[in-house]
């Protein structure tokens, strides 16, 4: 069966190798960038896929994509919420907080919370996490605080595996949240601006992004980490598994993007 694909982050990188392999499935590919001209290029490359296009430091610019989105499709099967970052000159962005923060953790949630109307129960929602998490900083989530690039990504990781897996229980029935770990020190622009290597073959995330999304292993996966590096479903790191840790991470993040979620229905 052929399924409406919304990838985030697919201009390059294992975003865009996912999507050059579903497209050649034939599945109907949404793709996200923050660069139009690349994005109507990359459209060309797969057929005619529909773009969207947002900068995800914005939370303005992820509630008017979501809308986009609900006034195009009545039906998104999959959502891989890709977009990341890492390294950047500018780390603070305009709200005042840390940009992964930001980029890898709020915004992927305020899209999730805003299409989960047009994702039917036996969809999914794919969120990128890594190996690399760590206990968040729930105040450093809220307000910038400076720290180096690699303990604000690891914590935005964890965050969204946490999210991941609280989004599940909230939906016993579907869809399925998994976090997935595509695969340590890929060749992707990030490994290479951030730790100056060119890293492994983009296939094995791309490959694992694509089985997570069409593969019927993965639909009663529902809450699980998936770490590509070991080949299966694994334990995130040992926070996830305290309770009123998560309770409390979830409390600040509906402080942080409930009124965004609020605004795409408006």
């Amino acid at each position: 069966m052929k399924k409406t694909i919304l990838i985030t982050g697919a201009t390059d990188g294992i975003g865009l190798l996912a999507a050059k392999k579903l497209a050649e499935q034939g599945h109907q590919l949404l793709i996200h960038g923050r660069n139009q001209a690349k994005l109507a290029q990359i459209s060309e490359q797969l057929g005619g896929a529909l773009t969207y296009e947002a900068d995800f430091r914005d939370m303005g610019a992820v509630v008017q994509m979501a809308r986009a989105v609900l006034a195009a499709h009545e039906r998104v099967d999959v959502l891989i919420n890709n977009a990341g970052i890492l390294k950047t000159k500018q780390t603070r962005t305009a709200a005042g907080r840390d940009v992964r923060f930001d980029v890898n953790t709020l915004a992927p949630y305020i899209l999730m919370r805003s299409l989960l109307a047009v994702i039917p129960e036996t969809g999914r929602v794919l969120n990128l996490s890594s190996a690399a998490q760590a206990p968040i900083d729930i105040a450093a989530m809220r307000a910038f605080v400076p720290m180096d690039d690699m303990a604000a990504y690891a914590q935005s990781k964890l965050a969204i595996t946490l999210w991941s897996a609280e989004a599940a229980r909230e939906h016993p029935n579907g869809p399925a949240f998994i976090a997935i770990n595509p695969g340590s020190l890929l060749a992707t622009k990030m490994v290479k601006e951030g730790f100056g290597i060119d890293g492994k073959d983009l296939n094995i995330g791309a490959d694992i992004l694509v089985r997570a999304a069409i593969e019927e292993e993965f639909a009663s996966a529902s809450g699980m980490y998936f770490d590509n590096d070991s080949g299966g479903f694994a334990s995130a790191h040992h926070a996830a598994s305290d309770k009123g840790y998560c309770e409390e991470f979830m409390a600040a993040l509906a402080e942080l993007t409930q009124a965004h979620i609020n605004e795409v229905c408006q």
